[in-house]
């Protein structure tokens, strides 16, 4: 899995014209999922993503975590993470999970978060999505189960 963290004072994403999702302080965070992905991924990222210490505390210093100011988690899944352009000008997308189990894992993702307390709202899968967000800090923060970056 990837994924690409933003800290955002607010956010939403809008699809086919509906609103799906909308937070406060918290983190903005798109999902791809790999064609080899398994469950430890998805472990892996909701510890990595809930744990983050990207929230200031007392001292101005990044020492917080989501879970520690409670902050809320906007998550809008986003296949083209897996786009490879190293050959040619047209990405690839052959590393991207086919759609069906693309959204298992997203939604098991979805799930253990909230199982963690943490409000949670989504995108819409497989339609196209407007995000609005704004970038705190800014932070912007790239994460991979597989530890490629």
């Amino acid at each position: 899995m990837r994924a690409v963290v933003q800290k955002t004072l607010s956010s939403s994403v809008t699809s086919e014209g509906v609103e799906t999702g909308h937070i406060g302080q918290g983190l903005t965070v798109l999902l791809g999922v790999a064609a080899d992905d398994e469950e430890k991924d998805v472990q892996y990222m909701v510890d990595k993503i809930a744990h983050m210490r990207v929230f200031e505390d007392e001292n101005g210093k990044l020492n917080l975590s989501l879970l520690d100011v409670q902050g809320e988690l906007l998550v809008v899944s986003q296949f083209t993470l897996y786009g490879d352009i190293r050959h040619g000008r047209r990405p690839s997308f052959i590393q991207a999970a086919p759609p069906e189990m693309a959204e298992k894992l997203y939604s098991q993702f979805v799930t253990a978060v909230r199982a963690l307390g943490i409000h949670t709202e989504t995108g819409r899968f497989r339609t196209e999505m407007i995000i609005s967000l704004q970038n705190h800090g800014p932070v912007t923060i790239l994460v991979d189960s597989k530890k490629v970056f």
